[in-house]
């Protein structure tokens, strides 16, 4: 299957717009507080179940959810919203959608999510972050699986690649079930970082999560592996679980010649054939829904 990110450009253009990513600023949730964040969560909420709903009857059966679902989520329990019930019910809805015609729902929470960092506080607030991500996911009634994934990236190497890839399965062995047993790491897009292959002796091994391939990623930490060599690496961590695999071609391929190498293009021309019929690909592009229906047709 094929799916997209965060955005549905077709429903966003609409009037009024369907989005899942409302937030709001530092400053509004210290005055308004949960009672805004409530009304915003129950909106993000609906709007999934809609966008949910344009896929299935689209046969689009992968969609990576925005982190912004429940805004500011580290100040609170789920629980404590004051409309919960009615959030629960429509994140029911949402599962339900996605269980009943055998989709992929997954998150990736943002760059600054950084389960290896040297930083307690950092280390702290991306606990939060994955946990919550692992919570929303409950309110959902989906499996507790990759399938459902929450996938991160380790993002940094602070001089010791050793000791970060040990930092970061120590974290990882001691998340809350929800966000552990969902968790996917990816490959990076920097030489200095991390690639699959050393994802696959580092981290899978010793942490026993699966390594998520991106294919543009590859480009920049092969590590002497052809895009084959390094998508067969990353799947035989996946398990008994079809394995996710990222997709997209740079920016200066697609007529924007001083784009940074690692820029997406808006749309992509094609997906290689083996790609597609040993995993299933998340587009990131800027076409978003449109380019995986271009591709289709």
């Amino acid at each position: 299957m094929l799916g997209y990110a965060a955005m549905n450009r077709t429903l966003r253009e609409r009037d009024p717009p369907r989005r899942c990513n409302r937030d709001i600023r530092k400053r509004t949730w210290e005055a308004e507080g949960i009672e805004r964040v409530a009304e915003l969560a129950e909106r993000n909420f609906e709007d999934l179940r809609a966008i949910l709903r344009w896929n299935r009857d689209r046969d689009v059966d992968f969609y990576r959810c925005s982190s912004t679902l429940v805004p500011w989520n580290s100040q609170f329990e789920l629980d404590e919203l004051p409309n919960y019930e009615r959030v629960r019910s429509i994140a029911t809805d949402c599962g339900e959608i996605v269980r009943s015609n055998d989709m992929r729902l997954t998150f990736h929470p943002s760059h600054w999510c950084k389960l290896a960092s040297e930083s307690s506080d950092t280390v702290a607030r991306s606990v939060e972050s994955v946990e919550h991500h692992g919570r929303w996911l409950d309110l959902m009634d989906l499996p507790r699986s990759p399938r459902h994934a929450i996938n991160v990236h380790i993002g940094a190497h602070y001089g010791d690649k050793a000791a970060t890839a040990d930092r970061f399965c120590d974290v990882v062995t001691d998340l809350a079930p929800p966000a552990r047993d969902r968790l996917v790491v990816e490959n990076d897009d920097k030489e200095s970082l991390f690639g699959v292959t050393e994802l696959v002796d580092a981290v899978a091994s010793d942490a026993g999560i699966p390594v998520t391939f991106d294919y543009h990623h590859h480009a920049f930490t092969d590590r002497g592996h052809t895009y084959r060599e390094g998508f067969e690496a990353a799947r035989e961590t996946w398990g008994d679980v079809r394995p996710i695999t990222h997709y997209s071609e740079p920016a200066r391929l697609h007529g924007d010649p001083e784009a940074a190498p690692q820029k997406h293009a808006r749309h992509v021309a094609s997906v290689p054939e083996w790609l597609r019929a040993e995993s299933d690909v998340m587009i990131e592009s800027h076409g978003k829904e449109k380019s995986v229906l271009r591709l289709r047709d």
